[in-house]
């Protein structure tokens, strides 16, 4: 492999592209749960998202900025709407929030919107969309190692992993015989959920996001995800690979 290759199979995947796809797969899987029920409950969180968004904007920089569902489904769009954002932010002399907090506070206005208006099973829908979307990511972190020369076992999983972490996250991690350990004292979705008030529905993400990763990038990789920064303050993850069961 080339040294170019490395460099392409090590490059960080966007916020724009992760947040797009975490869309796409919570769309997928409301509507082929509730169809026109499912797509109204997105309609619903992506305008309440919005407004959320664009509550501290001056009314004439609001129409300015598109965040609607073609938006979301298009990592380039997100992308041009998120640096509008940020100019406009800029301009009238405010913090915009980063892209991790936009991430969170979409994904919370639309698990907020299943819960409300379709109960239990919404919020299942909700959990199944984070589950096919991590897998994917998964896999994808899998070709990652794979074009790096590596295997997608253990040692090579935070190595080729597909977001990058930023001062937004603080973490410590452990390198154990039979385990990977992962302790965060600072999460940028946990920190948005908590001060938006949305813990109960962030949480949803929380539980699956991380063992869905795992298993896309091997089957037989699990996550121990024992403590959570939503409930007791820290999340605390084991990575172990389990023996293939075959």
């Amino acid at each position: 492999m080339s040294d170019e290759q490395s460099k392409t199979a090590l490059k960080h995947v966007t916020m724009y592209e992760i947040t797009s796809k975490l869309f796409f797969h919570l769309c997928l899987s409301l509507e082929s749960s509730f169809h026109q029920k499912g797509k109204s409950v997105i309609e619903e969180g992506v305008c309440d998202f919005q407004s959320d968004l664009m509550s501290t904007l001056l009314q004439t920089d609001k129409n300015k900025i598109d965040f609607q569902t073609d938006t979301l489904l298009d990592s380039e769009k997100v992308k041009q709407s998120f640096k509008k954002y940020v100019e406009i932010c800029k301009k009238n002399e405010q913090d915009p929030i980063n892209m991790y907090s936009l991430m969170a506070k979409m994904f919370a206005h639309i698990a907020k919107h299943a819960k409300n208006n379709l109960g239990e099973p919404g919020q299942d829908a909700i959990i199944e969309g984070v589950r096919t979307f991590g897998e994917e990511r998964g896999k994808n972190i899998a070709k990652r190692a794979e074009l790096a020369g590596k295997p997608n076992e253990k040692d090579h999983y935070l190595t080729n992993y597909d977001m990058g972490r930023s001062e937004l996250f603080e973490f410590e991690t452990l390198f154990h015989k039979n385990e990977i350990e992962q302790t965060f004292t600072k999460c940028a979705f946990a920190d948005q959920w908590k001060e938006d008030g949305m813990e109960e529905h962030g949480i949803l993400y929380c539980h699956m996001i991380d063992p869905a990763v795992a298993k896309g990038f091997n089957p037989n990789f699990e996550v121990i995800h024992d403590e959570y920064i939503l409930k007791e303050g820290v999340c605390h993850f084991r990575f172990q690979m389990k023996e293939d069961k075959k």
